[in-house]
């Protein structure tokens, strides 16, 4: 019997979506693109982004549906395929991912988790804001500009030097 995660309708999720080569930074690169999408699968199918932050080859996000609505899969689908149809068409692709009709820019598959409660909504958009720092990116959260944490300083819900310096 095949395992089947439960879609909670109106539910909070974190994704981790990557891209399917993990050297590429196309994200920041379009990143208008990619915003323009996200607004557009948004506008015809409704959902809160409550954090994102976009990294060169990968990106986190919380989203929280609408009651009676459970369909963040279609969502992503949205996104992936509509960013994909916008970028030149100079991927490797399998022959899998022919036969599919598939780009080959992201991965299949992406990283789903049902927030449980506040605590686990607090320590996950302490993840997304801090996730530019955990690799590299730069040495502190405000200085990364693809961040829904700029938002939460504009909010007051967090202060501009949140998390500190990284030190090697």
């Amino acid at each position: 019997m095949r395992y089947r995660r439960a879609h909670v309708e109106g539910g909070t999720y974190f994704f981790t979506v990557n891209l399917a080569e993990r050297k590429q930074t196309l994200l920041v690169e379009h990143v208008d693109m990619l915003r323009k999408v996200i607004q557009k699968v948004k506008s015809a199918h409704p959902f809160h982004i409550d954090a994102m932050v976009v990294l060169p080859n990968h990106l986190h996000a919380l989203w929280t549906l609408p009651p009676g609505d459970n369909d963040y899969p279609m969502r992503w689908m949205l996104i992936k395929t509509g960013f994909s149809r916008r970028m030149p068409k100079v991927e490797p692709r399998s022959n899998s991912r022919i036969a599919k009709g598939e780009r080959g820019i992201w991965q299949r598959r992406y990283w789903e988790h049902l927030i449980r409660d506040h605590r686990d909504l607090r320590h996950h958009i302490d993840y997304i804001h801090y996730n530019p720092v955990k690799h590299k990116h730069v040495n502190q959260v405000k200085d990364w500009p693809y961040s829904s944490f700029h938002h939460y300083v504009r909010q007051g819900l967090l202060p501009i030097d949140w998390g500190g310096q990284y030190r090697d």
